[in-house]
């Protein structure tokens, strides 16, 4: 049986390649971006549920696996003003959180409604345990809220054959990571990274695409760390 996959996030670095691994013929692909393909942006409060139907509306009503990947890393200083401040932690957990919580809500009443199970892979990072500096408490905290939001779905849902997994990258060569890389003096922040260097997409995508099609059931809930044990729990 073809697969049917919604993959967000999907016009650049991991989501790219995360696309590029999933393309075959055993899968039918939907992708989200904010300009094309299935354009949405997720600042817009209205957008998951549009997308979510836009992409039932070119995948035949039917979607099989939920890839949620779309985010932001945007600085927010702490001595920013309190309104700044308040919005930019508003922007962050609404494109990161409550965008990705809207689409996999969507997916397991999906799944219920048709008997059928599915699964979800949601791109969160390893700033959910390690934290994040003090510019991304927003970052941090959203990515957070991913991964308990992850393991909750795998708890509830299980019995549905509904499988949830979560992957956390640690710095992944974007263009996101290069300019974070930059910022923060290069060389100095690779010494902290045991493996010597930063993650390439590819080895997140082969990740993404082994827990949205091949993962055995009784992983559902896992957490998968990609950081060059630079966080090893």
């Amino acid at each position: 049986m073809t697969i049917h996959i919604l993959l967000t996030g999907a016009s650049r670095g991991i989501g790219a390649a995360i696309a590029g691994v999933l393309a075959g013929d055993d899968v039918r692909l939907a992708r989200q971006s904010t300009r094309e393909h299935l354009a949405a942006d997720f600042a817009d409060p209205a957008a998951p549920a549009d997308l979510w139907q836009r992409a039932l509306d070119q995948l035949d009503g039917r979607i099989d696996v939920l890839v949620n990947n779309a985010g932001v890393f945007e600085a927010s200083p702490l001595d920013a003003g309190h309104d700044e401040w308040v919005a930019a932690w508003e922007r962050t957990m609404r494109i990161n959180l409550t965008a990705s919580a809207e689409l996999c809500r969507l997916a397991v009443r999906h799944w219920q409604e048709r008997g059928a199970g599915g699964r979800i892979v949601n791109v969160a990072s390893r700033a959910a345990y390690r934290g994040d500096s003090p510019a991304h408490w927003h970052y941090a905290a959203s990515k957070a809220g991913m991964v308990g939001m992850t393991k909750s779905i795998a708890r509830g849902y299980a019995k549905d054959g509904v499988l949830a997994f979560a992957i956390c990258p640690g710095f992944t060569m974007t263009g996101m990571a290069e300019d974070y890389l930059e910022s923060r003096g290069g060389d100095k922040l690779l010494a902290d990274i045991p493996l010597g260097r930063v993650a390439d997409p590819a080895e997140v995508a082969a990740i993404a695409r082994f827990c949205a099609l091949e993962a055995p059931a009784s992983m559902t809930g896992a957490v998968l760390d990609v950081n060059g044990a630079s966080y090893v729990r």
